[in-house]
Order: C-alpha cells, then sequence, then structure tokens
C-alpha cells in the first residue's frame, strides 16, 4: 500500500513556474513507477509525465514536453514535477499517482492516487 499527497499548486501567471511535489508513505518507493496525471472538470484525466523507479526513463505527454520535467528523490521518498512556461490550458487538478511496473506505467495503469493539487495559471 502506498499513500501519496501533493503540494506546492496555486495560482501563477502564463509564462511562470511551479513545482509539484508528491511525498509517498512506506519504504518501498523506489521500487515503484511514478507519474503525474492532471484533469479538468467535466474532461477525462490526462497523463502528463512519468518516471522509471530508479528516475532513468521519462515519459511525457506532448503537450507538455520541453515545458515540465518529472523527476524523482528515493531518499525522500519524493517525486517532482518542474513546470516552466506554463500556460493557461495547463490549469487542472493535478494529481500524482504510482504503479510497480514500467509497462503499467505506458499503459497509464497506475494502483495508488493521491488527492490532488489545484494549478492556476491566469493569462
Amino acid at each position: 500500500q502506498v499513500q501519496l499527497v501533493e503540494s506546492g499548486g496555486g495560482l501563477v501567471q502564463a509564462g511562470g513556474s511551479l513545482r509539484l511535489s508528491c511525498v509517498a508513505s512506506g519504504r518501498t518507493f523506489s521500487s515503484y513507477c511514478m507519474g503525474w496525471f492532471r484533469q479538468v472538470t467535466g474532461k477525462e484525466r490526462e497523463f502528463v509525465a512519468g518516471i522509471s523507479h530508479n528516475g532513468v526513463s521519462t515519459d511525457y505527454s506532448d503537450s507538455v514536453k520541453g515545458r515540465f520535467t518529472i523527476s524523482r528523490d528515493n531518499a525522500k521518498n519524493t517525486v517532482y514535477l518542474q513546470m516552466d512556461s506554463l500556460k493557461p490550458e495547463d490549469t487542472a487538478v493535478y494529481y500524482c499517482a504510482a504503479v510497480s511496473s514500467w509497462l503499467s506505467l505506458s499503459r497509464r495503469e497506475f494502483d495508488y492516487w493521491g488527492q490532488g493539487t489545484q494549478v492556476t495559471v491566469s493569462s
């Protein structure tokens, strides 16, 4: 069982930056692949970025590639999402998620979810 708690959301102007953090409970964080998703009310949840258990491999949606960076610190049980050059269309609730395999990550099939943090980008 993994419990995930996100933080770092807020209000920022277009072109600005935010860094989201997600802290995981438990001693097996380093065995999980991690991901970030986002969801706008009334729309489906969208994959944003993913990272392998050791941080070597990453995956991004086309909409954020080149602007967002996912990273992790296994010693701190934390995964990050650095968001730069933010756009109003990045406004959403951002969720952290965990899954045990890269194959499942590639299929966007995650097992554990955080409660979400709101990101609002003003124009």
